[in-house]
């Protein structure tokens, strides 16, 4: 499993946004030069994040992305969802069959379980970790969801 560039890159232009000064808006060219991304991909992610209610564009001069709720009602899971879907859904197995028209394991499948587990442990994880959470520097976000993550595993 991996992380896409498009899951990356837009939570690192959320997060931009939420650490942008003032609640001023920041324009596609200030991120784009911010996360070194070109502003086409910019303008690619912050229309995913408007369109998903995480953020808002405002007009003028001071004008450009602001969240559009506050960063600790940002849940990360969603976020990620939007970004780029979940790492395994029930539909895999129908959209991916193999050579044939049903998957020769739709009956009894111990790999469907692995999968089904490992994204039931990331919804909890992640579920925890909103955008506040990140918006901290490296240090104390890192010691932060250690702590989450052994609440998480008791």
């Amino acid at each position: 499993m991996k992380i896409t560039a498009q899951e990356e890159y837009g939570l690192r232009v959320l997060l931009r946004i939420a650490r942008h000064e003032n609640g001023e808006g920041i324009s596609i060219p200030a991120l784009s030069e911010a996360e070194g991304l070109s502003t086409a991909y910019v303008a690619k992610l912050t229309r995913m994040l408007r369109i998903s209610g995480y953020i808002n564009s405002t007009p003028g001069y001071k004008g450009g992305y602001v969240l559009a709720q506050p960063a600790d009602q940002v849940n990360i899971n969603k976020v990620l969802k939007v970004l780029g879907g979940a790492l395994f859904n029930k539909a895999f197995c129908e959209e991916y069959p193999g050579a044939v028209k049903l998957c020769t394991n739709s009956i009894d499948c111990s790999v469907r379980s692995l999968w089904q587990m490992i994204q039931l442990t990331v919804d909890q994880l992640l579920d925890k970790v909103s955008l506040q959470d990140l918006i901290n520097p490296e240090q104390e976000s890192s010691f932060l969801l250690e702590s989450i993550l052994k609440q998480n595993a008791k």
